[in-house]
């Protein structure tokens, strides 16, 4: 019998993740805030559920945790929204329901933005920024004494999500910052290597391992797609910056990045 794979949020990047799991052959259930969505749930394959955090769970969350393996939380922090506190206090709420599952496993889907900027490489052993909402989320589900694995994710990107999109004709002065990106597919891949492997009790960040300039990557996207280019200033003083390293979750999952490079990204508007 195959293992059950429960996704809370499944948007952007865990709808994909449900499709993908289901291709390999797992039982998924998937979980939004918004009735018209579930028809695509269905057809992705993924058992589809109604819920939301307010910050208390509203919906089947029995029924969504009930007899599920793994738990992917995919929850989006929306903290200009609600304020810094609101995802925290999700994510407590969350792990309260957790409590007597303990066969279940967790997989939580950070923020490289946990780390402070530090001009030079990161690793999962940096210092945080502790009052980070998502440090404040990542400690609550650390409470329960659950298998837990948290991934941080830098800049999400691929398909509609193009970096230069957002600087069309604009002017920019962090044009010599490198980035921290990493393409959806590798993201989909990653979670996935995680619940196969069942690789527990860590922290890995997972960013590609190529760190371009973001003036190479909008003027790249500028000349793809025909945009008007951005316009670069030196700015007043140096802007902060900080370089990811990936190197901790290539090691630990054996992983090979199918776009290594954010400049060789593939999109489709």
């Amino acid at each position: 019998m195959s293992e059950t794979i429960a996704i809370l949020g499944c948007g952007w990047l865990g709808l994909p993740l449900g499709a993908e799991l289901v291709r390999q052959g797992y039982r998924v259930k998937g979980s939004t805030t918004r009735a018209e969505r579930l028809p695509k749930l269905a057809d992705a394959g993924v058992e589809p559920y109604l819920l939301r955090f307010s910050p208390q769970p509203v919906g089947d969350l029995a029924g969504f945790l009930e007899n599920t393996d793994v738990l992917v939380v995919s929850i989006p922090p929306r903290a200009g929204q609600q304020g810094d506190a609101f995802h925290p206090a999700q994510i407590a709420a969350l792990a309260e329901k957790l409590a007597g599952h303990g066969s279940l496993a967790v997989v939580y889907m950070s923020s490289t933005s946990v780390y402070p900027d530090s001009g030079g490489e990161t690793t999962e052993s940096s210092a945080v920024l502790e009052n980070h909402p998502l440090i404040q989320a990542e400690n609550e589900l650390k409470k329960t004494s659950l298998p837990l694995t948290i991934v941080r994710f830098g800049g999400l990107m691929g398909y509609d999500r193009i970096p230069g999109k957002y600087f069309i004709g604009k002017t920019v002065t962090t044009g010599e910052v490198p980035v921290n990106f990493i393409h959806r597919e590798d993201a989909v891949d990653v979670l996935s290597e995680i619940i196969r492997r069942k690789i527990w009790g860590e922290t890995l960040n997972a960013v590609a391992p190529g760190h371009p300039v973001r003036r190479e990557i909008y003027l790249k996207n500028a000349a793809q797609f025909g945009w008007e280019a951005p316009r670069f200033e030196a700015p007043a003083a140096p802007e902060p910056f900080k370089i990811i390293s990936p190197t901790r979750l290539i090691d630990r999952l054996e992983y090979r990045f199918r776009f290594p490079d954010p400049l060789g990204f593939s999109y489709a508007l």
